[in-house]
């Protein structure tokens, strides 16, 4: 096999912003395997919150050797963004190999539409109260918080978009004592799901609070090891392909968290409809999902997903799969 990897970038539509920082672009890397005169690809969104940067993650896949499975895969690279795009990648390449798509091949239903999340970016309150009328139409809004004065942007929110589902992601930016203040107000505001309240190192202090409002792991859970350490203190995990490590890994966590009767929501990093593609499949019945990273870029892949009221659709052959 020929392995290459890329760097491409994608303008966002406008600046996104997180309790972290924001960003006007989308960074991302772009694998390619061949074999055989035939070319699969994948993608993946190096991550600084887990030490991860271009350089690094570019160096991983560049390390691997010319000859490997997706089962050897496991054991060359950790769960992360370098193990995703390569993991997809050979999805693709085995279903164009075989003259069938990913979910034949991987036992599954034919997949279908899926309603997704739009993310409204952080902003201040007025802003957010704007952006939220401007998508109330969209029957489920994730809003970035986080920060120590959140309560007047969801309220903004929530006026701005009366009838939508509302999503909050803290991104680990409260602390216990602010959860505890907030939680009652979320459930009083019709939040649906809060992701990631308190830090992934300190989320110990939720198994001993209430949870008036389902709580998802997302930096709390990565793979199926992560699991035992959630008990008592999420209903929900966010599976992202970045941090399970590709498609493989994420089907089995999937599996696994269903088994142990955890809620499942399906996220993303933002980037193209490329690292879309391989999620939609895990996001089949869903109870949350989270896909709009090409809804928020201003320009995307050659074929991209398509999206409609009925959500985000199944991608074509000639994107991925």
């Amino acid at each position: 096999m020929d392995i290459s990897v890329t760097r491409d970038t994608f303008r966002l539509a406008q600046v996104f912003t997180i309790s972290r920082g924001s960003r006007s672009t989308a960074e991302v890397l772009t694998v390619r395997i061949n074999a055989d005169g035939v070319t699969g690809w994948g993608e993946c969104v190096p991550y600084a919150r887990y030490d991860e940067t271009l350089d690094s993650v570019s160096a991983q896949i560049e390390g691997l050797p010319e000859q490997f499975d997706r089962a050897a895969l496991r054991d060359l690279l950790p769960a992360g963004a370098a193990r995703n795009a390569v993991d997809c990648a050979l999805w693709d390449l085995e279903a164009k190999r075989a003259g069938k798509r990913v979910w034949e091949l991987a036992g599954l239903p034919a997949p279908g539409p899926e309603l997704t999340a739009y993310t409204l970016s952080l902003d201040t309150p007025d802003a957010m109260q704007a952006q939220a009328a401007a998508n109330a139409h969209r029957p489920l809004l994730k809003i970035k918080l986080g920060t120590p004065d959140d309560m007047p942007r969801l309220k903004a929110v929530r006026a701005g978009a009366p009838e939508a589902r509302i999503i909050v992601d803290a991104n680990e930016g409260w602390s216990a004592e602010t959860y505890a203040d907030l939680a009652p107000h979320l459930q009083r505001l019709g939040v649906a799901l809060v992701e990631q309240p308190l830090p992934a190192g300190e989320d110990e202090a939720l198994r001993a609070m209430a949870r008036p409002v389902p709580v998802c792991a997302d930096e709390s859970c990565h793979d199926r090891a992560s699991l035992p350490r959630l008990a008592g203190k999420y209903d929900v995990v966010n599976i992202k392909l970045d941090k399970t490590g590709g498609l493989t890994e994420a089907l089995a966590l999937k599996a696994a968290a269903l088994a142990e009767g955890y809620g499942i929501m399906v996220g993303c990093m933002v980037g193209s409809s490329l690292a879309m593609a391989p999620a939609v499949l895990v996001a089949q019945g869903a109870m949350v999902t989270d896909l709009d990273g090409p809804l928020l870029l201003a320009e995307d892949r050659a074929q991209p997903l398509q999206y409609d009221d009925a959500g985000v659709h199944p991608p074509a052959a000639g994107l991925w799969g």
